[in-house]
C-alpha cells in the first residue's frame, strides 16, 4: 500500500504521452485520464489523428503484436514504433475508424458482421428440405466435384486408390455470387455503319490512324473496308471476343485481343475516380450493370433458395430490413439451436440499437457511408464483456442527423461506464459537450498546427480563447433572401432501395440541401434517381486509390505543367522531373526512403543517403526554375506554391489555377509532395472537389462535405459553395450540419424515419419555412440551432 492508502496498482490512472513527433506533432505532451471519455478537437489537419491513431493506438497495437511468437508475427502486419519519447499507462486499444469497408462485390453487411454465418448455420439445421452444410447457403462458395486416383505410402508400398469428392456451395453459377452481371452496350463501343478503316470506334484513344486502329485494321481477321454491320458472326466474334493471338502488323510482332477483353483489362480494372473525365464518362455510358437473371440479384443458387424455415428462405431473410429480421428470429423457438438463436438475436438487436436497423444483411458493404461502416464495426463491441480497454473513435457522428447523435452519445457513455477509456476525435459540439476531458490541438493546420492549445474540461474550453472555444457556441442566422432557381431537375417515381415512388423537383442554379435522419433515403434519391445525362459531377469520400508515391501534385495533374516549365527553362526533357521516371534517384528508385523488411519485426524506413529524401538524382536538382529546384517545389505548401507560380519569372498559369482551387477548398496547408495515403476522409473529398471544379458539368453533388471539418472551417466551405452557385453551377448537398441547412436556398427533407419508415419527402421549401413549420425532426433541430 502507498502512503495515501491507495493500492499501488490503482495509481496508474493516466495515459502519459511525452514528446510525440508523428507527422506534424511538435513534441506534444499530454496526460489522458483512464476510464473517462476524452474528446480531441482542433481544425482539420491540426494533428488529432496523428496523436490518437498514429501515436497512442499505433503503439498499443504494436505492443500487443509483440506478445505473439515470432512465427505468428510473421503473418501479421508489421508496425513501426511511433516517433515519441515516452508512452506510459497504455491499455489494449480497439480502433473503430471510418475506413470504408472493402468494396469487394461479394462483401455484404451480413458477411462483415458474422450475422450471415449464424444465419447459414440456422438454415443448415432447421431448413426444409435439408440440403447440406452451412456452405450450401454461402454465395462465396462454388459447388465443385471431382474424382481421380491418389497415391500414398502405406507399409513401405506405394498404393493407388480412386477417390471422389464434392462440395455443395450456395454460389449462383451465372453471376459467381456477385448478384449483378455487367454488359457492354455495343452501340456505345462503335458505329456499325462504318468500316474499321473509317474509324468506327467510340472508345477514347481508338482512332483509325492510331495504334489500336492499325492493329484491328491489319489483323487479317476481317475485311477492314467492310461496314461492321455486314460482318459475319465469326468476324464479329473475332472483333469483340477473340482470345489473345500472336499476329504481325506492319512488320511488328504483336498480340491481338478482342475489343471487350481488352477494355476489361485496360479500363475496367482501374479505379473509376482515377480515370480522366472523358474516359470515366465513356465507361459510365458503355457499361450497364443489371441484376443477374438466374438468381434475381440474391447471389444464391436455386438449391440454396429452395430450403425454407417457416416459409422464408435465406435470400428472403437477408433482404429483410434488420429490425424486421430481428422480429422474425424472435418467433423461432427451437431448443436444439437455442444458443445460436440467442447470439443471432443479440447481433441483430445491436444493429437496431445503434441506429442501423434500416439496413438489410444483403446490402453490399462498399455502399455503406463512412459513418455507417464505423457503426457497423461498433456492433461487435457493444455486447463485449471486456473492460479496461481503450476504445478509439474517429468522428463517430459522421452521417448522423442531430436527432441520432443523442443515441451515439449514450453508446459512448455506456462504453465508458463499463470501465473503459474512450478516446474520440470529434468536431460536433453535441458530442464535445459530453466529454470528461478535452484536448484541443492547433492552432492551425499542417505545419501551423501540432501543438496542444488547451487541456481540461468542456467549461474550460468554452471560456478559453482557442479557435474551438470561440466557435463552440456558434449559431447561424437564416438567410434574409434566397436565390431563385434557374430551372429544375425532375425526379419521378424514384424507388431505389427504400424510396416510395418519390416525385420531387430539385431546383437548379441554387444551393439545395437534402437532409433527413440516417437511412431515410437521401443517397438513394441523389445517386439512384438523378438522370445520368444531367451533367452531374459526384464528389464523395471514398478512398483515393494511389501508392505512397501519389501526392496532391500528381493527383490534380498540376505536376505536368510544372515539369514542362522546368524542362523548357533548362532545355531538357520533362521526364527528368518525375520521381517515378527518368529523374528518380537510383538509390531509392524515387521513393525518398529505403524500406528494409525485417520479417516479423517492424520494417525500417531510412531516408535515402544518396538523395537525402529528395527523391531525385543530384544532376536533376541542378536544374532550377524561378530559383527553386523540383524537390523544393514539392516541399512547398499549396499556399506558398500559389504565390510562387502566381507571378514573376516563375509564373505558370495552368498550375496556378489548380493551386487556387486547392486553396478555395481549404487545403492551403497541404504540401504538394505529401503522400495521398496520409490524407483524412474530409481532405480526400475536398481534394476531389478541387479536381472536379474545372469540369464542364453544371450540377455538383456533394456527400457530407463538412466531414472532418472544424466549426471554423465550415464558414469557408459555405463561402466556396456560394462561389460555385454564383458561377452558374447547381449544387446539391447531402448534409446534416445545421449551419449548411440554414445557408441553403432550398431544403428537401426525407423521412420521417429510417428504412421502410422513411423514403418519403416530408418537407420541401426554404429553411425559414422549415423552421416556422417545425413539422419534422430536422425542423425541430434547425429551429433550436438558428438565432432568432
Amino acid at each position: 500500500m502507498s502512503k495515501s492508502g491507495l493500492h499501488v496498482a490503482d495509481s496508474h490512472d493516466l495515459i502519459r504521452v511525452h514528446g510525440a513527433r508523428v507527422n506534424n506533432l511538435k513534441d506534444v505532451s499530454v496526460e489522458i485520464p483512464k476510464r473517462r471519455l476524452t474528446v480531441f478537437t482542433g481544425v482539420s489537419g491540426s494533428g488529432k489523428s496523428s496523436l490518437v491513431f498514429g501515436t497512442i493506438a499505433a503503439e498499443s497495437q504494436r505492443m500487443i503484436n509483440e506478445t505473439y511468437s515470432a512465427f505468428v508475427q510473421g503473418f501479421m502486419p508489421t508496425l513501426s514504433r511511433p516517433d515519441v519519447d515516452v508512452l506510459d499507462g497504455l491499455t489494449t486499444a480497439i480502433i473503430v475508424d471510418q475506413e470504408r469497408m472493402g468494396s469487394d462485390p461479394r462483401s455484404t453487411v451480413g458477411t462483415a458482421t458474422d450475422a450471415n454465418a449464424m444465419l447459414r448455420i440456422l438454415f443448415s439445421r432447421l431448413g426444409k428440405p435439408h440440403i447440406g452444410s452451412p456452405q450450401a447457403f454461402s454465395f462465396n462458395v462454388a459447388s465443385v466435384s471431382g474424382a481421380g486416383a491418389v497415391k500414398f505410402e502405406r507399409g513401405g508400398k506405394t498404393v493407388k486408390e480412386r477417390r471422389e469428392f464434392s462440395v455443395l456451395g450456395g454460389m449462383c453459377p451465372n453471376c459467381e455470387g456477385r448478384g449483378q452481371v455487367s454488359d457492354f452496350d455495343l452501340a456505345e463501343l462503335y458505329d456499325d455503319t462504318k468500316s474499321i478503316n473509317e474509324g468506327p470506334f467510340k472508345v477514347p484513344g481508338y482512332s483509325a490512324d492510331g495504334w489500336y486502329g492499325r492493329i484491328f485494321g491489319g489483323s487479317g481477321f476481317f475485311d477492314p473496308d467492310k461496314p461492321i454491320r455486314e460482318f459475319t458472326e465469326k468476324e464479329l466474334n473475332d472483333l469483340l471476343y477473340k482470345e489473345p493471338t500472336k499476329i504481325k502488323v506492319e512488320g511488328i510482332n504483336l498480340t491481338y485481343e478482342g475489343l471487350i477483353p481488352k477494355l476489361q483489362k485496360s479500363m475496367l480494372a482501374k479505379d473509376r475516380e482515377s480515370m480522366q473525365p472523358h474516359v470515366r464518362a465513356f465507361v459510365d455510358r458503355a457499361i450497364t450493370f443489371t441484376d443477374c437473371p438466374e438468381c434475381g440479384g440474391t447471389r444464391l443458387s436455386e438449391t440454396a433458395r429452395s430450403s425454407k424455415i417457416a416459409g422464408i428462405n435465406i435470400a428472403d431473410a437477408c433482404a429483410m430490413q434488420i429490425s424486421d429480421l430481428a422480429e422474425w428470429t424472435r418467433g423461432l423457438d427451437n431448443a436444439s439451436v437455442g444458443p445460436l438463436l440467442e447470439n443471432l438475436q443479440q447481433t441483430l438487436d445491436s444493429f437496431v440499437e445503434i441506429g442501423l436497423g434500416y439496413l438489410s444483411l444483403d446490402r453490399p458493404s462498399g455502399t455503406l457511408s463512412g459513418g455507417e461502416a464505423q457503426r457497423t464495426k461498433m456492433i461487435r463491441h457493444l455486447g463485449s464483456s471486456l473492460t479496461d480497454v481503450t476504445y478509439v473513435f474517429d468522428e463517430p457522428t459522421i452521417g448522423l442527423h442531430p436527432h441520432d447523435i443523442q443515441r451515439m452519445n449514450d453508446l459512448l457513455l455506456r462504453l465508458r461506464d463499463k470501465g473503459n477509456t474512450v478516446l474520440v476525435v470529434e468536431h460536433k459540439p453535441q458530442t464535445i459537450a459530453i466529454a470528461d476531458h478535452v484536448v484541443d490541438l492547433g492552432p492551425g493546420a499542417g505545419t501551423a498546427g501540432g501543438t496542444v492549445c488547451f487541456e481540461g474540461d468542456v467549461e474550460g474550453l468554452r471560456s478559453s480563447d482557442t479557435t474551438t472555444g470561440r466557435h463552440l457556441e456558434d449559431r447561424t442566422k437564416l438567410k434574409a433572401q434566397v436565390r431563385e432557381p434557374s430551372g429544375e431537375l425532375e425526379i419521378r417515381g424514384a424507388n431505389t432501395h427504400n424510396l416510395q415512388d418519390v416525385d420531387v423537383d430539385v431546383p437548379l442554379g441554387v444551393l439545395c440541401v437534402i437532409t433527413g435522419v440516417a437511412g431515410s433515403g437521401k443517397s438513394s434519391l441523389v445517386r439512384g434517381s438523378i438522370p445520368r445525362d444531367a451533367g452531374v459531377i459526384e464528389v464523395d469520400q471514398t478512398a483515393i486509390r494511389g501508392s505512397r508515391r501519389s501526392n496532391p501534385a500528381t493527383y490534380t495533374g498540376m505536376l505536368d505543367p510544372i515539369r514542362k516549365a522546368f524542362a523548357k527553362a533548362n532545355g531538357v526533357k520533362p521526364a527528368l522531373f518525375s520521381a517515378n521516371s527518368e529523374g528518380a534517384c537510383p538509390g531509392c528508385n524515387g521513393a525518398g526512403v529505403i524500406y528494409t523488411d525485417l520479417a516479423m519485426m517492424a520494417g525500417v524506413a531510412t531516408t535515402c543517403e544518396e538523395c537525402e529524401g529528395k527523391r531525385f538524382q543530384a544532376a536533376v536538382l541542378e536544374y532550377e526554375f524561378g530559383g527553386k529546384d523540383i524537390s523544393e517545389v514539392l516541399a512547398m505548401s499549396v499556399a506558398q506554391a500559389e504565390e510562387f507560380f502566381g507571378d514573376g519569372d516563375s509564373r505558370i498559369p495552368a498550375a496556378h489555377k489548380i493551386l487556387q482551387r486547392l486553396t478555395d477548398v481549404g487545403l492551403g496547408y497541404l504540401r504538394l509532395g505529401q503522400p495521398l495515403t496520409t490524407l483524412s476522409g474530409g481532405e480526400r473529398q475536398r481534394l476531389k472537389l478541387a479536381t472536379h471544379m474545372s469540369e464542364k458539368g453544371g450540377v455538383y453533388v456533394l456527400d457530407e462535405p463538412t466531414t472532418g471539418l472544424h466549426l471554423a472551417d465550415v464558414e469557408q466551405l459555405l463561402a466556396l459553395l456560394d462561389r460555385l452557385v454564383d458561377a452558374g453551377k447547381s449544387v446539391i448537398v447531402i448534409e446534416h450540419h445545421q449551419a449548411v441547412m440554414a445557408h441553403a436556398d432550398w431544403i428537401i427533407d426525407l423521412g420521417p424515419g429510417a428504412g421502410h419508415d422513411g423514403g418519403r419527402v416530408v418537407f420541401e421549401g426554404t429553411p425559414a419555412d422549415l423552421v416556422k413549420d417545425r413539422s419534422t425532426l430536422t425542423g425541430e433541430h434547425l429551429a433550436e440551432y438558428v438565432e432568432e
